[in-house]
């Protein structure tokens, strides 16, 4: 039968597949479009928010520059998805940034990108989630007030829908990202019916509010301000990547499908973005930073809602269920918009794992092919963000989009490097003229998204994003020390070239604390072994205990030499550490084997309660060199309804069921079986049952 916490695993994550369903997981584009590209799409739903409210610092008449500031946006946009369309045709194998610049610009400009985009990827849970809940809160009471516990609970379902595996969480996303274009794009146009063809008056809930300027700005100083501003709605194209580093996740033909998903995901996500913020100018919408501090007259009690929820409020009225269906998507895709993340990251980790620049489990797959340790690792990080700054979509978005573009930049430096590398080489006059068109592409790329980055730090460095960038570098050191970690234990295990020498002896040595079942087993296994030398050894601790051992080790007739070590201070490791040493001091090319018998419980409590001594020497023995040490298990009863994958059911457990060692044949001749005992409460490893 199977364990409780089997049972729950198979709940949460399902059955397991075998490695050659793989296949099965992989992604057509309809599916590709909401598992990789929900955080694009959805970052519409928070970018407006953070243009109009970053212009409100200036005061009601800076909404003027909101559609440039989108147009800005949009032209950088439309060049990432031109310039990440190149990226993923020329490396399909799903390294995107990351083995782009490990290729051409070496692999410590790629542990820079990998290390960016991990910390970006982290944010990307944070930052989506915390928004979702500031949208569903704007309709919800109860989620405002408890945004925080509402955010952790999404992680952990996020979670959840991604250890299931990428077909299965894909399928649960697609309805609701396209449901969220289909309803942002259907209240645009509706929008645009109402006040162009049905000659509507539509006044947002915040139009008639008198704001007033947080500071007065004007010259550098707002120059500075629109900077700041165009960095702020530059939270849009995060995501864009994540699809370059999720090729293999693709049907075939890979890149093809690839490719089209982002000129999908760019055309859907311009579209939406300058939809909603020429909607804002158009109906008047106000959004403030400090709603305490710059509202200076408006309705009583007012408080303010998303952009989103504003304009689904004057398209369709405050008590239409639009009104809710609209702040529903929004907070829907907003929670899954971290999906993005949770498929990048993995994969990102994998890649690096392989790599020996992350710890190597992070290469496994897990039960239903996804790579589960790195999911458990993401959903850790951004769980902590998410409480450490209390849910703050404003607080969370200073540390955002620097990773990102950190990223873009260097991949696209090394695209323009690698497109020089094969023009030297291509003869082709068509193939020549695709490579440089592509060079041109990523060329201007990497010069928009370098300008971004510059105005990014220059802008945000001392208001979050100096905490991103320490998080970076923290994480691109520790990677480069797990590398040479790596490196040097692989150095350190290649043989010799000669044959391995064969030791010249092998003295056993069986730990004893009383004559019972599990010692008479370590002794038959030892002696099956054929040592060259067979000791049993027994640390005086208490001498009537040590004497009592003696008198049954006498009358039992043990043909197998009982050595006692005393120990005035009633110590255990060290006597027998001394022991061991000595006997290697006598035979240096020899080694010693130190047999160790051990319970098997079944429960997690009598863990405490045995087994502490054989542990404690276990981790003491494996540092001393030539000494070899073997367990020696032995099934206590409560092991009897433990899921053993059904071995064979006369297997002993015990004193308390299962046949004797000596009907098993395992017991040699000369070592006479006796009574079951009850085992002593500190493990079979110290003398006196101590």
């Amino acid at each position: 039968m199977a364990s409780p916490t089997s049972l729950l695993k198979r709940l949460l994550v399902g059955r397991p597949f075998r490695s050659d369903r793989l296949q099965h997981t992989l992604l057509p584009k309809r599916i590709a479009l909401p598992v990789f590209a929900s955080d694009a799409l959805s970052s519409v739903a928070y970018a407006p928010d953070e243009i109009l409210l970053t212009l409100s610092i200036a005061g009601a008449s800076a909404y003027f520059f909101s559609p440039w500031i989108a147009l800005a946006v949009v032209v950088v946009m439309l060049t990432v998805v031109a310039s990440y369309r190149q990226n993923v045709h020329a490396y399909p194998s799903g390294g995107g940034d990351y083995e782009v610049a490990t290729v051409n610009l070496g692999p410590r400009f790629g542990v820079g990108v990998a290390s960016a985009l991990l910390v970006d990827y982290v944010l990307t849970v944070a930052v989506s989630v915390s928004s979702g809940v500031a949208n569903l809160g704007s309709v919800v009471p109860f989620v405002a007030t408890h945004k925080v516990l509402i955010a952790v609970i999404a992680v952990v379902l996020l979670t959840a829908m991604n250890l299931r595996g990428l077909r299965e969480s894909g399928n649960l996303f697609a309805i609701p990202t396209y449901g969220f274009v289909i309803v942002i794009v259907g209240m645009l146009l509706t929008g645009v019916v109402r006040v162009f063809v049905l000659g509507h008056d539509l006044r947002a809930p915040s139009a008639d509010l008198v704001i007033q300027a947080e500071h007065s700005v004007s010259g550098f100083a707002l120059i500075f301000l629109l900077l700041r501003t165009f960095s702020s709605g530059c939270a849009a194209l995060t995501g864009v990547e994540a699809i370059s580093n999720g090729v293999p996740a693709f049907k075939a033909p890979k890149s093809r499908n690839a490719a089209t998903t982002l000129l999908l995901l760019g055309t859907i996500a311009v579209t939406m973005l300058v939809g909603i913020i020429w909607l804002s100018r158009l109906t008047g919408l106000q959004f403030v930073e400090d709603p305490d501090l710059q509202i200076v007259s408006g309705p009583e009690g007012y408080v303010q809602k998303t952009v989103t929820t504003q304009l689904g409020e004057t398209v369709f009225g405050s008590g239409s269920i639009l009104l809710f269906v609209v702040a529903g998507a929004t907070a829907l895709i907003l929670f899954l918009a971290a999906n993005t993340a949770f498929n990048g990251f993995p994969v990102l980790g994998s890649i690096l794992a392989q790599d020996r620049y992350l710890p190597r489990q992070l290469h496994t797959r897990g039960d239903r092919l996804a790579f589960s340790n790195g999911i458990l690792f993401l959903a850790v990080f951004a769980i902590v963000l998410i409480v450490g700054f209390q849910a703050e979509v404003t607080k969370l978005i200073q540390l955002y989009i620097v990773g990102v573009f950190v990223s873009f930049t260097f991949s696209q430096a090394g695209m323009i490097r690698h497109w020089n590398r094969h023009l030297r080489t291509a003869r082709d006059p068509e193939s020549r003229r695709r490579m440089v068109r592509s060079r041109a592409i990523n060329t201007f790329g990497m010069l928009m998204t370098g300008t971004v980055l510059i105005i990014v730090l220059a802008t945000k460095f001392l208001l979050g994003a100096w905490i991103a960038i320490a998080a970076m570098a923290v994480i691109y050191v520790l990677m480069l020390a797990i590398r040479r970690h790596y490196d040097r234990v692989a150095v350190e295990l290649i043989p010799d070239e000669g044959r391995p020498m064969l030791p010249a002896r092998n003295h056993a040595i069986v730990l004893v604390s009383k004559l019972h079942q599990p010692t008479l087993r370590a002794l038959a296994y030892a002696k099956a072994t054929r040592p060259d030398t067979l000791t049993a050894v027994t640390v005086n601790v208490d001498d009537k205990d040590t004497r009592q051992l003696q008198v049954e080790w006498d009358r039992r007739d043990v043909a197998i030499p009982l050595t006692v070590i005393d120990s005035p201070y009633r110590e255990i490791t060290r006597p027998i550490l001394n022991y061991v040493a000595g006997v290697r001091r006598e035979s240096p090319r020899d080694v010693v084997t130190v047999f160790i018998p051990e319970y098997v419980v079944g429960r997690w409590w009598e863990n405490l309660l045995h087994n502490q001594s054989a542990l404690r020497l276990k981790g003491r023995l494996l540092f001393e060199p030539g000494v070899m040490v073997t367990s020696v298990p032995w099934q206590l009863a409560s092991t009897a309804g433990k899921n053993l994958d059904r071995l064979d059911a006369t297997l002993s457990r015990g004193p308390a069921r299962g046949p004797r060692m000596e009907s098993r044949g395992t017991q040699p001749p000369d070592v006479p079986p006796v009574a079951s005992a009850p085992p002593g409460e500190s493990g079979p490893t110290g003398g006196g049952g101590k």
